[in-house]
């Protein structure tokens, strides 16, 4: 039956309609779609969250997180240089420079959450200013292959760096720019007698002691590879997980933990504040605390869990029952202390032990 001019033109208008109304509906829910800015280091960390841990909250929040990427330095600066008018929201940083940026009132205080309170007490930065999301520490890293040619027995020590047969073989990172030199200074200070207030001791033995050992200081660990493929080194300060990132390269390096304890070694997190959307950041800040959250970053990237109730099997429960083991004697540094005094040692060190 042929339809009338008049039917087919409002059907068509109808249609238009409702074609209309659809893309209305769409385009309302793309606009309600937020996009959230996290700062934290590239490589593997960002290839782990942006790969295996974004994904579940962006799907339950129509949110898209995007990584803001650089070292803890890097993104510390972005935020202090844009601290009136942030342009991220959730920033990684280091524990030692965690502590930097919330000195300089860039952070806002964790809100409360089950997560939160699971975490390990190590964890929590102080005021709850920032939550740790994966816990590590520095000990000592050892040329497995130099050893065997050697028949040296693994280090046991942080002396073992003294010992004079290590001499010239011994690699260490620089107090002046990186957290493992700092804390294997720092873990040497206390053997000396010294306090992380007081690091006379370690300054005045170092010369004597392992300063003769060491063939080269590094400003970062980026080089050691090279120097354990070339046999220049022996020993360095390192950390488990950065150990295991060499040793997947097919390095013949091994990690230990010193009878006198390694030091704890936190990425923290913190909701930055005056941040635009600051509802969703605490959200996405207390989803990073998770055990879903976390046994995703572990599975992915060996990205140690702070929360406790992270659940892993095969490797990766054997991972964390190994990192819990190390935790047992790991040791804190007072970063108050170490921040307020840094500048002095900084030149100190790059004056009279790297001259």
């Amino acid at each position: 039956m042929n339809k009338s001019p008049r039917f087919l033109s409002a059907r068509a208008t109808a249609v238009s309609l409702a074609v209309m109304a659809v893309s209305l509906v769409a385009g309302q829910a793309l606009a309600q779609t937020k996009t959230l800015y996290i700062g934290m280091n590239g490589g593997t960390m960002e290839k782990t969250y942006t790969g295996h841990v974004f994904g579940a909250f962006e799907k339950a929040n129509n949110v898209k997180v995007v990584v803001v990427p650089g070292t803890s330095s890097d993104i510390l600066a972005k935020a202090q240089a844009n601290k009136d008018n942030p342009q991220m929201h959730v920033m990684f940083l280091d524990d030692g420079i965690m502590y930097r940026a919330i000195g300089m009132g860039l952070c806002e205080k964790m809100q409360a959450s089950p997560a939160l309170n699971d975490l390990f007490p190590t964890a929590r930065f102080r005021g709850d200013m920032a939550a740790g999301v994966n816990i590590g520490m520095t000990g000592i890293a050892y040329n497995k292959r130099m050893f065997t040619e050697k028949g040296w027995a693994p280090p046991t020590s942080w002396m073992d760096l003294a010992d004079p047969k290590f001499k010239g073989k011994v690699v260490f990172q620089s107090l002046s720019s990186s957290t493992f030199g700092l804390h294997g200074f720092l873990l040497f200070n206390r053997i000396q007698g010294g306090t992380d207030k007081n690091v006379e001791p370690g300054f005045k033995a170092w010369p004597t002691t392992i300063g003769p050992n060491v063939v080269e200081y590094i400003p970062s660990s980026a080089k050691i590879a090279e120097m354990v493929q070339t046999g220049e080194a022996a020993m360095f300060p390192l950390t488990p997980t950065a150990v295991g990132v060499l040793k997947d390269k097919g390095l013949p390096v091994e990690y230990v933990q010193p009878k006198e304890g390694s030091a704890v070694l936190t990425v923290g997190e913190c909701v930055i504040a005056k941040n635009s959307e600051p509802a969703l950041a605490h959200k996405l800040a207390q989803f990073l605390l998770s055990p879903e959250a976390q046994a995703a970053a572990l599975e992915h990237g060996d990205q140690i869990p702070s929360n406790p109730k992270t659940k892993a099997s095969g490797t990766a429960a054997a991972l964390v029952k190994q990192m819990n083991d190390y935790m047992k004697t790991a040791v804190t540094v007072d970063w108050d202390v170490i921040n307020e005094n840094r500048p002095a040692w900084n030149a100190r060190w790059n004056k009279t032990v790297e001259r």
